[in-house]
């Protein structure tokens, strides 16, 4: 699936921010309505339908991993992408910076008063939603693909 299908936008972000929301991460695809639904299904799961449901937050995985290193560039790309948790399948990928995605993590950070970080991701369909899922969990690895735990949202009680 091409990486410029997707449009990414934040809200609940620097001026944005109200301090006990959780942010929002909004993407929206512009391509073919079933290979999204393709990818955001439950294929090979155990469903007597066959795995058409759509995956639920407890079965996606969100990660940034940069290509270049953090401090050697003034704003360093990435790749944002959401993975199926039990196949390692990506669902999507879409190029960001980190000056976007590193402060979407702090923001959510911010929003609590209990230290375990939340956030929602909302995925639309040419702006008509599709699913949107509660997260507590947003990995990101250096360019060399070590994971970056001072950068990431892991939740309390989480062993990786």
């Amino acid at each position: 699936m091409r990486r410029d299908y997707f449009d990414l936008t934040v809200d609940g972000v620097g001026s944005d921010a109200d301090s006990r929301s959780p942010p929002l991460v909004r993407i929206d695809f512009h391509g073919p309505e079933e290979l999204l639904r393709e990818r955001l299904s439950g294929g090979g799961s155990d469903d007597a339908d066959g795995g058409d449901d759509l995956l639920t937050a407890d079965e996606i995985d969100v990660a940034f991993r940069l290509r270049e290193p953090l401090g050697e560039a003034d704003d360093p790309e990435g790749v944002v992408g959401v993975t199926n948790r039990y196949t390692g399948d990506f669902v999507l990928e879409l190029n960001e910076t980190a000056t976007d995605v590193l402060p979407f993590i702090h923001a959510a950070r911010d929003a609590t008063d209990d230290g375990d970080a939340r956030y929602r991701v909302e995925i639309d369909v040419d702006g008509d939603r599709l699913v949107a899922y509660d997260k507590d969990t947003f990995l990101v690895y250096d360019h060399e693909g070590n994971l970056l735990r001072g950068e990431s949202l892991i939740p309390s009680g989480v062993e990786l």
